[in-house]
């Protein structure tokens, strides 16, 4: 999977879990529901959900009985801890190593990786008035006059 794809698994399946109710071991949802819901490869639910245990808001138990639950209310689950449990904004990349001896090429790297701070902290700053239970409203406050991004247009119009 790659880094770009993890943030929104990681939404989609949280959402997932509180849509269904699974706050303990007993509803759990098992990798095969919920990437039939994203749809993907359970395999890819199995490493995001494994962020998101690391990270403290879902407990998983494996085998053929097992499946992830949400250790807390969706809407104490903001979208910007759930960033961080997939490693933030590392979809951008990182900056190369750059060129000894190259004035540009010694000089990008160290301002590139500022950059990627910078993004990082304003998605972040973004995405904290934003949680789970918003994602499963219809018309939530927090999301109010934004129009989905343009790189999902071919997405939302299946």
């Amino acid at each position: 999977m790659s880094d770009s794809q993890r943030f929104p698994v990681a939404a989609h399946a949280l959402a997932y879990l509180a849509h269904k109710g699974a706050f303990t071991a007993a509803d759990a949802a098992p990798s095969a529901v919920l990437a039939a819901s994203v749809p993907t490869n359970p395999v890819v639910i199995r490493r995001v959900t494994a962020l998101l245990a690391k990270a403290g808001l879902i407990a998983t138990r494996p085998g053929a009985s097992g499946g992830s639950w949400l250790l807390r209310e969706p809407q104490t689950i903001r979208l910007d801890e759930v960033l961080r449990a997939v490693n933030g904004c590392a979809h951008l990349g990182s900056p190369p190593a750059g060129a000894k001896g190259c004035p540009v090429g010694e000089h990008i790297p160290r301002q590139v990786a500022k950059a990627l701070t910078a993004a990082d902290q304003a998605a972040g700053e973004a995405l904290s008035k934003i949680t789970i239970a918003d994602l499963l409203e219809s018309d939530p406050a927090s999301l109010k006059g934004l129009d989905p991004h343009a790189s999902c247009a071919a997405v939302l119009a299946q």
